[in-house]
């Protein structure tokens, strides 16, 4: 990060590419980026980026997961859905499932995250009941509740139920003990 104009941040990205090059590194020109912070950035799965705060007109950085990490997570789903048979029962989708939303969400919970956790929640949801429909084709939604979701809405097996993404609460100031 650098607090002045674009020649003074490529300059700095030369100097510490002298630097570099004296222990044998070098800066990859694709990876190495120089972008303003009100256009943002992805970084390991994170977007980074400075927006004005809703009601004021006082600016922050946030961070919140990248497209590319939401559709990555939302395409294992959709290849899980498809790979495992109908004729398996629910709780081996979603012991595949399950963890993988587990670890998303534990990763991305230190962010403004909550939105993209629902959004992620409905999608699972649809392509489970959609799995759920496959398996028994001309299922009734009243059926469906009765036999997958004990009378609520979210799908459940023998031994587990489906992760709620969209509950997971984020904790963007923690209190940090020095």
């Amino acid at each position: 990060m650098v607090a002045g104009t674009r020649d003074d941040a490529q300059a700095l990205r030369e100097e510490a590419a002298q630097v570099l090059a004296r222990i044998g590194l070098h800066l990859s020109e694709e990876k190495t980026l120089i972008t303003h912070i009100d256009e943002g950035l992805d970084f390991l799965g994170w977007r980074i980026q400075r927006h004005r705060k809703r009601g004021t007109n006082r600016y922050y950085v946030y961070t919140y997961p990248s497209r590319k990490a939401l559709r990555a997570a939302m395409a294992k789903v959709k290849m899980w859905c498809r790979q495992v048979d109908t004729n398996q029962p629910l709780d081996v989708l979603l012991a595949r499932i399950n963890p993988l939303l587990k670890g998303w969400t534990a990763f991305f919970r230190p962010g403004v995250s909550s939105k993209t956790f629902q959004y992620l929640a409905a999608y699972v949801w649809r392509r489970v009941a959609g799995w759920i429909r496959r398996k028994h084709p001309g299922i009734s939604r009243k059926e469906f509740r009765r036999r997958y979701c004990g009378g609520g809405w979210q799908p459940r097996g023998q031994e587990q139920a489906l992760f709620n993404a969209g509950l997971v609460t984020t904790t963007r100031y923690r209190y940090r003990d020095r």
